[in-house]
Formats: structure tokens, sequence, C-alpha cells
């Protein structure tokens, strides 16, 4: 007995299938691919979700143990994939076995800090991997960036490489798709985005990489899953020779190249429209964290409290501060009338400090001052407070061993340089605060710069001499910086200085900084007031005419102390000032002190005559008034914060936003197949609606060898009707009947006497449509997927049309494809026939004198190598 070439006699063989099984049965590796390219997919893989775990990179601010957290968990992902791929384990024990992965080397990658020796399990890492599940990704959000490696953060990025990496791996080796394994490398990369920061990290670069790989890996899956399926699936289709192999390689490098240009375009272009700013959308804006500034009284309240009851407490004891070095209790950005508070929607927001020691890694460093760096040491006394006392551009905050609880409940704005502890400080906490403080620019160098651009809230209830006085003290002032110049030295010359202290000589002066006091301020004859006076009505003058200003509070000792500049540095009350700041581009915030010295003595008040008593007259009573009708209240609804904190659509807008942003790769590589669903489903119309009935009947034959021909069948575009029937039943055993039937049929309705029905057109392509769920019924989903967004017809169409315009230039325009001029003499034989000629009936044709069959040629009639009318192969009609 015969065999084929290079197939032993036994190959068939029950025995030889049992041996088969035995050997591989069920492992997903074993199905004739070369071990390299699973090596290519891991590889992929590796570098795509790669590019999505880098998006957590600002979030915790360059630490690189992310990396490693994030890349371990995506090669043990991997690593149970290919375990699942290989020993086809059910889902139970995928899920056991991932879940048992995570507890064992999630405490060395997530939980280091709450292991023995850093990589030994514990009760305590144990319980934080098990509760991180569900509170590690709010933890993220709430905790101030960087976030750190304590407490369980860095579950996020662990456990998302782990999850999605397993998914990935499964769709990859299981379920041999070359496009789905790209939906987790997209949620990675979306997750990563989502739970960044406002700025962009290396947003162009990753969104190319991960298009052009995604797009180039997709392709070499695509053909390696259709080689490998060629090999296995016998189809009797003729061998194509190598120059159209090699044709058709040129054509999908071409094809592909195409698509990788124009998604890198479109990637490079949306960019700009993605990357860092205000505008990004990202969920830690959203989410709401558990501070509220407005809970906690201004700082700039307690002012005449410190200067009148304690004035010789020592506060705290502060070492390493320089000479004219300041410590900031708080910056104030909000008035509403009653007091300068801070807005959570003011020049920063408040968010909780993961890693102490580098509060403020990611703040702006653009400018062009110089830093003076240094660290002070703070020892808290008799302060007593929830704001915590830094220094300008703070760094870092590391509490000692006794303010763990301050520690614990520390939240910092980057923006205003202000730290609260929600456990408050008390007597015997210590702390280290590192600080970059800029350098101070003269007048000279200030004025070459522009005021910066602030998002702070408006103030309310402002007393109109406020505005009425900014602009006369600014009319004449030529630069910027002259405007907030000018100002200052008002109210340093012109003002007069007093505590209040009325026991020490002072005059009587009224405390607050109010609408009222501040009105009483620039109405009287003589100002009189504090630094709680002079610097809230500076800054509500500067906020008047566009310049952004806040108030700042804190201590330090007068410039002529033997203290100022000491190594020890005892802070009392009587060390209080407050200060006004203006933000200029590339420069920061300046301070500006408008106080006047404290020597400048008071005008006195003029003697008032004395006048003699008149004898009182008893006066009739006032008549009765009507009440008065009060104007509505003006001030802010007091709930409009509450009620945009509950507002749903603030957190599921900006998500759905975030994630209508990073979607924008998975639009990138939709519009293809959209592209191609679009033109097959025109095409259908076109064949079914467009021209004569017998051309229409042709078209339904041409679409069934359009689904073959996408389902991999190559059906040879000079053969007969009849001849590409004989290959789909190889192809497809179960439409064999319908195909033959259905190439007869058309034949008839071409080459026959008269005209088909509007009735038998409908009839034909019902008879289609059958023969079409036949050609897939035995399919899976995805293989039925494939075929539809394959463009394997379209191209052939498109070959068939240029062969056919390459005819007709070669022929002085006529077209000499045989199917025409059959085409023409069986229109003539139909209009020199009866008019009522009987329409094709169903069955077998019967062959008349000038019918013939297969392998009869007549006038005008073609053999099997010919094309008569209509006879085509895909996309010849």
């Amino acid at each position: 007995m015969s065999t084929a070439p290079g197939h032993s006699p036994q190959s068939g063989s029950p025995q030889t299938r049992t041996r088969r099984k035995a050997a591989t049965p069920d492992s997903a590796f074993a199905d004739g691919q070369p071990a390299w390219h699973f090596l290519i997919d891991a590889g992929a893989l590796v570098v795509l979700l790669g590019l999505g775990l880098l998006g957590f990179g600002l979030s915790f601010g360059g630490d690189p143990y992310y990396l490693l957290s994030g890349f371990g968990g995506i090669i043990l992902g991997l690593g149970i994939g290919a375990a699942n791929a290989h020993l086809r384990l059910g889902l139970l024990i995928t899920t056991a076995l991932a879940l048992a992965v995570y507890l064992v080397f999630g405490t060395l990658l997530a939980v280091p800090d709450a292991a023995i020796a850093g990589f030994v399990p514990t009760l305590d890492s144990l319980r934080t991997l098990l509760l991180g599940v569900v509170f590690a990704w709010k933890d993220m959000l709430t905790v101030g960036v960087p976030v750190g490696t304590a407490g369980g953060v860095l579950i996020v990025p662990f456990l998302s490489s782990l999850v999605l990496a397993l998914v990935a791996a499964l769709l990859t080796w299981r379920a041999r798709s070359p496009y789905l394994p790209l939906l987790p490398v997209l949620v990675l990369f979306v997750t990563g985005i989502a739970f960044s920061t406002n700025a962009a990290f290396l947003t162009l670069e990753r969104g190319i990489g991960l298009t052009v790989l995604g797009i180039a890996w997709a392709t070499f899956r695509r053909d390696a899953l259709r080689r490998n399926s060629t090999r296995r699936v016998a189809v009797n289709s003729p061998q194509a020779d190598s120059a159209t192999a090699r044709r058709a390689r040129i054509r999908r490098l071409g094809m592909a190249a195409g698509v990788i240009a124009a998604s890198v375009g479109i990637t490079a272009v949306a960019a700009p429209m993605v990357s860092a700013g205000d505008d990004r959308k990202v969920l830690r804006n959203v989410v709401v964290p558990p501070f509220d500034p407005k809970d906690y009284i201004t700082p700039l309240a307690s002012f005449r409290s410190y200067v009148k009851d304690k004035k010789d407490d020592t506060l705290f004891v502060v070492k390493g501060l320089p000479r004219d070095g300041r410590v900031r209790l708080g910056a104030l950005d909000a008035f509403n009338g009653t007091n300068y508070n801070m807005d959570p929607n003011g020049s920063g927001n408040f968010s909780k400090v993961g890693d102490a020691k580098s509060i403020n890694t990611l703040a702006d460093t653009s400018g062009v001052v110089p830093t003076n760096d240094y660290s002070i040491s703070i020892n808290v006394e008799d302060y007593q407070g929830f704001f915590v006392p830094g220094g300008r551009k703070t760094t870092g905050i590391s509490f000692d061993q006794s303010g763990s609880a301050a520690a614990a409940g520390l939240y910092f704005n980057p923006g205003t340089d202000t730290a609260v502890t929600t456990s408050g400080l008390s007597r015997g906490d210590s702390y280290t605060v590192q600080v970059s403080d800029p350098a101070k620019l003269e007048h000279g160098q200030l004025t070459q710069y522009d005021f910066a651009k602030v998002s702070l809230p408006d103030p309310l209830e402002v007393p109109p001499v406020v505005g009425s006085q900014a602009n006369d003290l600014s009319a004449d002032a030529p630069t910027a910086i002259d405007r907030v110049r000018q100002i200052e030295a008002h109210f340093q010359k012109t003002g007069a200085f007093s505590n209040g202290l009325v026991s020490e000589g002072q005059l009587p002066s009224v405390s607050g900084h109010g609408s009222a006091r501040i009105r009483n301020l620039l109405t009287a004859k003589q100002m009189l007031g504090d630094d709680e006076q002079y610097a809230v009505a500076m800054s509500l003058m500067l906020r008047h005419l566009g310049i952004p200003s806040r108030v700042v509070m804190g201590f330090y000792p007068e410039p002529t102390s033997p203290e100022n500049g000491a190594g020890e540095v005892k802070i009392t009350g009587k060390d209080v000032h407050a200060w006004v700041e203006v933000a200029f581009e590339r420069v920061g915030w300046v301070s500006f002190d408008p106080t006047p010295p404290k020597d400048n003595i008071p005008i006195p008040p003029d003697p008032e005559n004395k006048s003699k008593p008149k004898p009182q007259v008893l006066q009739p009573p006032p008549p009765p008034q009507e009440p008065a009708d009060l104007p509505p209240d003006s001030s802010p609804d007091a709930l409009d914060a509450d009620q945009k904190k509950n507002n749903p659509w603030l957190f599921w807008g900006a998500l759905l936003g975030a994630l209508g942003v990073a979607a924008i790769p998975l639009v990138i590589l939709g519009l293809p197949l959209l592209l191609i669903a679009l033109l097959k489903a025109r095409r259908r119309k076109s064949r079914f609606r467009d021209g004569h009935p017998a051309q229409r009947v042709g078209g339904g034959w041409n679409e069934v060898v359009s689904l073959a021909t996408d389902l991999g069948a190559a059906v040879d575009t000079r053969s007969t009707r009849r001849e590409s029937a004989a290959v789909l039943a190889d192809a497809f055993p179960a439409t064999q009947g319908t195909t033959t039937m259905l190439a007869r049929r058309a034949d008839a309705s071409i080459f026959g006497a008269g005209e088909p029905t509007e009735e038998d057109v409908r009839e034909y392509w019902t008879i289609v449509d059958g023969s079409l769920k036949e050609m897939t019924s035995g399919m899976g989903f995805w293989r039925r997927q494939q075929a539809r967004f394959s463009p394997r017809s379209l191209l052939a169409d498109a070959r068939a049309a240029m062969n056919a315009g390459k005819g007709a230039s070669l022929r002085g325009g006529r077209v000499s494809l045989p199917a025409v001029s059959g085409f023409i003499a069986a229109r003539r034989r139909r209009a020199s026939g009866s008019a009522g000629a009987p329409s094709v009936q169903q069955g077998p044709v019967q062959q008349g004198p000038n019918q013939q069959g297969p392998n009869q040629q007549g006038p005008n009639q073609q053999g099997p190598n010919q094309q008569g009318p209509n006879q085509q192969g895909p996309g010849q009609q």
C-alpha cells in the first residue's frame, strides 16, 4: 500500500494516535510550533505589561522597589499561565495556585516592611495582604505622593501585574487568539494612569511603544497561528509559487507598516492633549481624602493669643535655623469675610503622607532661583496644635519615636508647604524637617518676571475701601513688582504698630482680621494694628488687582535679636509673625512684610472739646416702622462643598474621561476592523441589489466564495464555479451538497435561456445564507470572528479588479476576459428566444444542443479552463 511522502503507513492508526496522546496529551505547547515562538510571546507580554507598569512611577516618587514588585507579579503571572496551558489546569486549581503565589511571594514583593528579614512571611504581612486586596486601592489614592513602600501600597502594582499577566497568558496560550491578549495589557496601562498623578511620565514614548509592539506582536501571532492551522487542516488548494508567496509577504509587511505608521502618528498628535496638566483627570483628584482643612481653626485666629497669653512661653526649640530663617505654620489663601483660612480647591490640596522623608519630591523644580538646602530639628514644648511648624519648601519630615502618633496622622499640602497632623502635637514630640529654601531676590531681579497664574478662590465680603485704595496706591506703578512694593511701603510708612498690650504702653488695638476690622483699619485717621491686620489688608488689595497672594503665619526671632542665626533658637509667643507671599513666574512665592516697625509711634488723637451738658427733654416715642426687607444672603451656600463632594458625577465623569483617554490605543486598533466590517457589509448589499437578476445570482455565489476565502480556503480565481465547488467541498465537507447545487444553479441562471425572476433571486440568496451558516457551524466563536474581520476576500476582490483593468488597458480599453464574451452571447440568445421563456427550475440542469458539459466546447462556450459569463473567482463579479 502506497503512502504519501513524509508519512508513515501507521500514522493514522488508533495505536499511533494513542501513543501520541500519551506522550503529549493535553499540553497547549505541543502543537507543532517552535519553542522560540512561546519565548517571543512571553517576552512581548513582559515588555507590553511593563510599559503599563511604568505608569505607577510618579506615585512612588521614583522609588525603584515598585518595579521589583510589578515585574515580579508579571513573571509570576506568566508562570502560572504557562503551567495552566501545559497541564490543562481547571479554573479552581488555577485560582488556588494564584492565591498561594500571592501570599507566599507577596510578603517579599508587596509588604517587605512587615516581613522577617525582608522576605519571611509573618501574621502581620499575611493580614496586610488579605486586607490589601480590598483596601490598598483606596489607601494609594488617599496617601500623598510619593506614597512610599510601607503600609501595603505596593499591593496595587503587584496584584495588578500578577492578575493581568495571568489573564494575558491564558488568552495567549489557551484561547490562542492573536488580539485578545492585548486587552489585559491595555487594562494595566489604564490602571497605571488612573493611579498616577497629574504629571506625565513618558506619555508619548510609552504610547508609541505600546502601539508599535502590540501591532507587531499581534501580526506575528496571527501569521504563526494561521500557518500552524494550515499544516494541521488539509485544504485542497493549488500551491502558490514562490514569487506569489513573496509578493503576499511584501503586501502584508506593507500593510502592517502603514497601520503602525498611522497609529504612531495618531498617538503623537493625541499625546499633547492628554499629557500632564491641571486638567489631566486621574482618580487621585476625584477620590475625596478623609481630611478637610475647614475642620481646623485657622492659625491666624490665634495670633493675638500668642502675643498676649504666651509671649514668654517657649513653644518649641529649633536647631539649625539659618540667619533670617523663618518657621512656617501655615499658608492661607481663602478669605470668607470673617477670617483667612485654607481652601481645599486653593493653591494646593492636602493628602495623607505616605513617605514622610520625601513628601515634596514631585514639586515643580523648573524655577531659576537657587536654593539653600538645610535641615532643622524641632522639639515641641508648650506649643499645642494641629499645624506642624516647618520650613519654606519642605521636602521631608522625619518624626522620632516619640512622635509616631503625629506621623501616623500627617497630611501635607505641597502647594502651600503646610503640614497638619490629625492627632495634634504635644510636649515631647520631636522631628526633623528637610528644607530647600529658595534664595531671596532683590527688587531689580524681580522686575523681569511677571506674576504666575495660580488658581485661588475669590475673596468674599471684601470692604469696598480695599479696592479703591488699591487702585489709588498702584495707579502710577511702572512695573508689576512696583505695584506690590508701593502697597507694601504704604503700610510700612503710614501705619502704626500695636499688639494691644496696653500694659506695655501700647495703644488699644482690636484683634481679628474680618471685614469690619479691615475696614476700620483703612478708614481710620491713623492705621493701627499688628501683623495680623496689615498682612490681610495687603493681601486683599493685591487680590483686588488680580495679583496672586496669600497670608502666611509663622515664627522667627527679631532681626536684631542675638538668637537670629544662633545654633539653637527658643521660639516664644512674641516671635509670632504674619507676612504676605506673591507668586511670580519661574520664581515661585516671594515674601513681603507690610507690617510697620514697632517703633512707629501712633499720632495721638485730637483732644475733644468739652461741652456743657444740656437738659434732657423727654421725646415722644418714634412711630412703629415696617420691618425692612433684608437682601438675600449673598454668601455662598455652606452646603455647596458637601454637594460637590457627594456628587457622583464628579467621580464617575472623571473616571470615564480617564478611561476614554487611555482607550485611544484600543480605538486605533479597532478602526481597521470596523473598516473591514463596513466594506464587507457594503459588498454584500451591492451583490444582492445591484445589476439584473442573473448578476445578482452570481453575486450570491461570490458571497460563498468570499467567506471560504476568509476561512482560509484558497480558491483559484481562474477556475469555473463547479471546479470551485469541488474545492469548497473538500475544505468544508458539511456543505458539499449545497455548494455544488449553488454552483449549478448559478451557471443555469447565467447561461440558460430566460431571465431569473425576483423570487428566484431571493430563493437563491436564502440558500446562500444557509450555506454560509453550514460553513461556520463547526467552528468556534473566535474563529468565526477572525473570518468576519479578515481582509483576504477584500484583497482578492481588489486583485481581480486590478487584473481586469490591466487586461482592458492592453486591448485599447476593451475588456477581453472570456467571461464578457460568453456573457454577451448568452444575452443575445435570450433576446432571440421567447420573451416568455420559463424561468430556471431547481434541479439538475438538462443540456440541450447549445449547452455543454464541463468538458464540451461549442461556439462562444468555454471548457473547464475557460471562464463563462460570470463564472469568476472571488471578487470577479
